[in-house]
């Protein structure tokens, strides 16, 4: 690609939902040159769980799972679109689709979007987190979630499947798609301090609406351990797999050291 006048290095579709803000406000942070990013949409339907539950009476556990399961649907579209761009490598800008039905359903899920994409790499959150957390040699972990019960339990499932001992998980329960987004700085800090532990080798944050990257690279320096927001693993894991190895200041210790 050196002849192109853009994109000289990477052109990466990034797979995101409709009411996600928060993918699109990190990767703005990054002004690599030769790169691009490329969000392609799939449409969110079942958009605020709390309605949904006053409305049907059913638990917050089955309205998520039944938000997962509609998401699941509107993937494919999207994927086709952004494909049509030829770009070089597909992102997921969501993460719960990933954790679900725990190594087992990541599996699956993964298999099913690679027989979309076919050749063309793929990153999602679940395995750039793993990748991330294996770079630090981390054996136990905190993690914090915008997630009901249902989705922090998947998490478990996941690193549990993995390898990982996981000794706390804060779900933050958010009412809608895009209340994650709306989370306050403050609600953040207290999480962080709830699942800390001097026996915690690293914190994790999923939920890719949830953005952490103006609070978790100065955490790292406070509690003197990593701090790994999903969409940084995520950038980071599709910037190696497309050969680009820059160091980069500033967004935490995963883009700074490895």
């Amino acid at each position: 690609m050196d002849n192109y006048q853009i994109a000289r290095r990477a052109q990466i579709g990034v797979i995101i939902p409709s009411t996600n803000t928060g993918v699109e406000y990190d990767l703005q942070k990054f002004g690599l040159d030769g790169v691009t990013w490329h969000p392609s949409r799939f449409f969110i339907e079942l958009r605020n769980w709390a309605d949904e539950m006053e409305k049907t009476g059913e638990h917050e556990n089955d309205v998520f799972e039944r938000f997962l399961e509609i998401m699941r649907g509107e993937i494919p579209g999207s994927i086709r679109n952004v494909l049509s761009a030829k770009v070089n490598h597909i992102m997921l800008g969501m993460s719960a689709e990933t954790f679900w039905g725990g190594l087992d359903g990541n599996i699956a899920f993964e298999q099913e979007i690679k027989d979309q994409i076919g050749d063309i790499g793929l990153t999602t959150g679940a395995g750039a987190m793993k990748d991330a957390l294996n770079k630090f040699g981390a054996k136990k972990i905190s993690v914090i979630t915008p997630y009901p019960e249902v989705g922090d339990e998947n998490v478990i499932r996941f690193f549990t499947d993995i390898g990982f001992e996981v000794h706390k998980v804060k779900g933050l329960n958010r009412p809608s798609a895009t209340a994650i987004a709306e989370t306050s700085i403050q609600e953040v800090v207290a999480a962080i301090e709830e699942v800390n532990d001097d026996s915690v080798d690293a914190i994790i944050q999923c939920g890719t609406n949830l953005s952490t990257v103006d609070l978790f690279p100065t955490y790292e320096h406070i509690l003197g351990k990593p701090l790994i927001p999903i969409n940084i693993a995520t950038v980071w894991h599709a910037l190696r797999a497309c050969g680009i190895n820059d160091k980069i200041t500033g967004k935490g210790r995963l883009l700074e050291e490895f």
